[in-house]
């Protein structure tokens, strides 16, 4: 049996898609057949990304954490057959420092964003009775890291968010799930990870420290690429799929020590 993924003649639009795992998914889906929108408020590196694909890309500069910026989003982009939340914020910040304002921003960036854009298109999918949403979690969802627990509890409620979501598809064609990505290798992850190990090291040797010190649960015991985080988002997005909704899938490298999230 070859297994094939077509997407030719969906739609997919991907947030904060003009580097790392975003446009890592954006690639893989373009490369299925899909025309995709890259979203980002950088028009240059949305351009520089676009360049790179192969197939049929668009690009919509804004920021799409407001919901102005969501407005201008949805004129230019008003339906979707495959929505992939991505975007999101992380940083390291000691428990007690965590101020209400970025209590909020986490929770406004990194699940209120994914709600806005999910209440706007799920409905035309189930109208049109076949669609995919997916939310970009992680495995700081069901192992809350002590160094950033702000991020971890967003991470959490996309889980809650798209199993909810996925209810409200439930009997129309259209599929929604959360993804639960483990430690990514991207451009953000390697300050990150210079953050809490230094700078003198060599890049491999600060990334085994980071796997030794902060993620010893890893069977992976690396980095994941985000290239292996965009083939479980395009078998998502692709009819194969059909029957996985509401579900929490890990590409998480091993790192959450359960058999279910």
């Amino acid at each position: 049996m070859v297994v094939r993924i077509d997407l030719t003649g969906k739609k997919a639009l991907v947030t904060g898609s003009s580097q790392g795992i975003g446009l890592a998914i954006a690639s893989g889906l373009a490369a299925a057949g899909a025309s995709v929108v890259l979203t980002g408020r950088d028009a240059a590196k949305l351009t520089a990304a676009a360049a790179g694909i192969t197939g049929e890309v668009t690009t919509v500069a804004g920021d799409v954490t407001t919901e102005d910026g969501t407005a201008a989003l949805l004129e230019a982009v008003p339906d979707v057959d495959v929505l992939v939340n991505n975007l999101g914020v992380f940083g390291a910040r000691p428990a007690l420092e965590i101020t209400d304002d970025e209590w909020r921003r986490y929770f406004e960036v990194n699940v209120l964003t994914g709600v806005r854009l999910t209440r706007a298109y799920l409905p035309g999918m189930r109208d049109r009775g076949w669609g995919r949403i997916q939310y970009i979690a992680s495995d700081s969802a069901v192992t809350i890291p002590a160094e950033m627990i702000h991020y971890g509890m967003s991470k959490t409620a996309l889980l809650a968010v798209s199993r909810g979501f996925a209810k409200e598809a439930a009997g129309s064609g259209v599929t929604v799930n959360s993804v639960i990505a483990g430690p990514t290798h991207t451009g953000g992850v390697e300050e990150f990870v210079r953050s809490l190990v230094g700078d003198d090291l060599p890049w491999d040797d600060a990334q085994r420290e980071f796997m030794r010190a902060h993620r010893p649960q890893s069977l992976l015991q690396r980095l994941i690429e985000p290239e292996e985080i965009a083939n479980m988002c395009v078998y998502l997005a692709s009819p194969l799929a059909s029957a996985t909704t509401g579900g929490a899938l890990r590409v998480d490298g091993g790192y959450v020590d359960t058999i279910l999230p």
